[in-house]
């Protein structure tokens, strides 16, 4: 038998045919299921969960059939809640399907300590950018007598020394106590006056 004469043939001609039919209901099952198991066309928003706690995020997130994990605690932000909710992912409005996992990152429960370096002695003007880059702020500033102007004799925090190694909660005001330029030179070397 020729190939053409077989393909033309009726037998051949129902085997395609089954074939196509079984693939169709195969296909069509398949997509059935996907359906059913993906819950296509169910979509639930999310909240919006900024400045919520955790007890009260699941809470909401349990009523909608969702789950929760917490990814960070960033650092302390003043506009949000100690331990509040900071950012999410998926975010705020989103569609989501039921038992979708809400990743989210806390706000830490106070700022952190940061760690006095040694700045005795140096300028004022050396100092204060340094203590705003560990994100301290600038305190009161006052003079003692000392044979060089605005050098720094001195760090405090609530009227304590600070000495190098100290640490403190970062946005502390640091007050400085700065030499005054009017010192005197006594026998050939600086003396402070009292």
């Amino acid at each position: 038998m020729s190939l053409i004469r077989f393909l033309k043939s009726k037998s051949f001609l129902k085997q395609i045919f089954v074939a196509v039919a079984v693939v169709f209901v195969l296909c069509f099952a398949l997509i059935k299921w996907l359906d059913i198991t993906t819950n296509h066309g169910e979509e639930i928003e999310v909240p919006d969960l900024k400045k919520l706690t955790v007890v009260q995020a699941k809470e909401k997130l349990e009523a909608l059939n969702l789950t929760y994990q917490i990814n960070d605690t960033l650092s302390f932000n003043r506009e949000f809640p100690p331990n509040s909710i900071v950012e999410q992912d998926p975010s705020a409005n989103s569609k989501v399907k039921s038992g979708r996992k809400i990743y989210f990152k806390l706000n830490a429960a106070t700022y952190e300590m940061v760690q006095i370096p040694n700045l005795k002695e140096l300028t004022y003007r050396q100092v204060l950018p340094t203590l705003v880059a560990l994100g301290l702020e600038e305190g009161k500033v006052t003079y003692k007598p000392h044979f060089a102007e605005d050098v720094v004799l001195e760090l405090q925090y609530k009227g304590k020394i600070l000495k190098p190694g100290d640490k403190v909660m970062r946005t502390s005001k640091i007050d400085f106590v700065l030499g005054d330029g009017k010192g005197f030179f006594q026998n050939g070397g600086a003396v402070e006056t009292e």
